[in-house]
């Protein structure tokens, strides 16, 4: 049995931008990616709305990806494998974060993952890096993000260095899938299962299966 771990924000969470609510278990990516692998995987979803990289929200509160992700990491032991995307929320204004930040955030968790004996035999766990995808048409959101377009563009072209760097998988989610304009951060079910299915493959090939 391989243990994946998905740490991520409200898109792994599965966040409905058009009622608010929660895509059912088999529509999220992360169900789409254990129906697809098939048995001798357990794919545990750590998603939490609002969760940054590194940074502690002044309004939500708790939202601090690197504060929770070694006790993650410790709670889920052994892990064979762990999917991080995040930076979505990091593009809110009340954190005045460039691209280049938001990179250096991912970069410190990448880091942590790496320094951890969470994996196989206390070594390190494998790591993919998903680079979230471009907002797209802000409404409800749009001044809590209000500068996010421009910014979010540039957070593939750092993601790809980190991962390059640091020897991680890496899938650029804006290639494959687009934000809904619902909202202009969330995934509507298509992209959800467009996810699903390239992040099981990239997978397969993690465990050259």
């Amino acid at each position: 049995m391989k243990t994946v771990l998905c740490y991520g924000d409200s898109n792994t969470w599965g966040y409905r931008a058009d009622n608010a609510e929660r895509f059912e278990r088999d529509i999220r990516w992360t169900g789409v990616v254990k129906a697809a692998l098939g048995g001798g995987y357990e794919v545990i979803e750590e998603g939490l709305n609002g969760r940054t990289t590194v940074f502690d929200d002044p309004i939500e509160g708790e939202r601090n990806g690197e504060t929770y992700l070694m006790p993650c990491l410790e709670s889920h032991a052994p892990i064979d494998l762990v999917i991080i995307m995040l930076g979505t929320n990091d593009l809110k204004m009340r954190f005045s974060a460039s691209a280049y930040d938001i990179a250096g955030g991912m970069e410190k968790l990448i880091k942590i993952i790496k320094a951890s004996e969470s994996g196989i035999g206390h070594a390190a766990p494998k790591i993919l890096l998903m680079c979230p995808p471009p907002v797209g048409k802000l409404t409800d959101f749009a001044q809590m993000l209000t500068g996010a377009e421009e910014k979010s563009q540039g957070l593939a072209h750092y993601y790809a260095d980190i991962a390059k760097t640091h020897g991680c998988a890496f899938l650029n989610v804006g290639t494959i899938a687009k934000s809904t304009d619902v909202d202009g951060i969330h995934f509507d079910e298509a992209a959800h299962k467009s996810i699903g299915q390239n992040v099981a493959r990239i997978v397969k090939g993690i465990f050259h299966i």
